[in-house]
């Protein structure tokens, strides 16, 4: 059943004419403005497109795009599906599968993220090296996931060493600030306690949020090397917590997306 809803939602995209995207593009929350780099060719509302999830969370627009972006195709998901939401694991990494139906080589990611690295401070940057999975779920356990692949995924390496290195490189070309760490995904939506905080920080996590690990396990299952970058919009210490403004973390990450904009779009250049 599965598989053949991923395939009439592949046949409806490939009969749009989106062709052989050669990378595709997850847009974390306040991080939409890429899209304005892209040669849009195709723009596609989730609504509209048969068995896709629509996005519920009011600051993601919920569009898949295909176009040019830094003279290579691309296929961007405008807005991700989380846990928090309701969606299932499977419906919350739907987006990546498809995108592999249609031909993705390679697989970006952004996310917003809370600082719990207290060396870190709000519209840093960070590249995720590795992640803890505190989600409670994992996208690969269902009955048949085995047909899209090894569900035993080896997560040795979840996050590509050769795309993470370009990375580094041209944050330091642009004098870009890049910090690299550990991402810890919680299920949330709500945030953590001064205890949960602490926690965290026994854990040694550089950084926490809802998103991004179920994305990355199922590119693991697909062969489809990734990377993830996060925004960090917040500070997470448990010894001097401050209300969230979630407005705060939306206009900070926007802040911050230049260079995100920046890092997307000559790594998608070189690869």
């Amino acid at each position: 059943m599965k598989q053949q809803q991923l395939q009439e939602t592949i046949d409806f995209l490939k009969a749009k004419g989106i062709t052989n995207p050669a990378t595709g593009i997850v847009l974390g929350t306040g991080l939409g403005k890429l899209v304005d780099e892209i040669t849009i060719e195709k723009e596609i509302p989730y609504a509209d497109i048969p068995n896709f999830p629509v996005a519920t969370v009011e600051f993601h627009s919920g569009k898949l795009i295909y176009g040019d972006l830094s003279g290579k195709k691309v296929i961007v998901m405008a807005g991700r599906f989380h846990l928090y939401e309701g969606y299932t694991p499977w419906e919350v990494t739907y987006g990546i599968r498809a995108m592999h139906g249609l031909g993705i080589q390679n697989l970006l990611i952004s996310n917003a993220a809370g600082a719990i690295n207290l060396d870190y401070k709000k519209g840093d940057l960070m590249l995720i090296e590795d992640h803890i999975n505190l989600q409670g779920s994992s996208p690969l356990a269902f009955n048949g996931a085995n047909a899209f692949g090894n569900i035993f995924a080896d997560m040795l390496e979840p996050y590509s060493k050769a795309i993470n290195i370009k990375i580094k490189d041209i944050a330091k070309a642009h004098k870009i600030q890049l910090h690299q760490g550990m991402y810890a995904s919680v299920l949330g939506p709500q945030l953590e306690t001064r205890a949960e905080y602490r926690m965290l920080q026994i854990l040694e996590a550089d950084a926490v949020g809802m998103s991004t690990v179920p994305e990355v396990i199922v590119a693991k299952q697909l062969n489809l090397p990734c990377a993830a970058i996060s925004v960090l919009t917040d500070e997470c210490d448990p010894k001097n917590l401050q209300p969230v403004d979630i407005a705060e973390i939306i206009a900070i990450a926007g802040a911050a997306e230049p260079k995100m904009i920046t890092i997307f779009k000559e790594v998608v250049k070189e690869l």
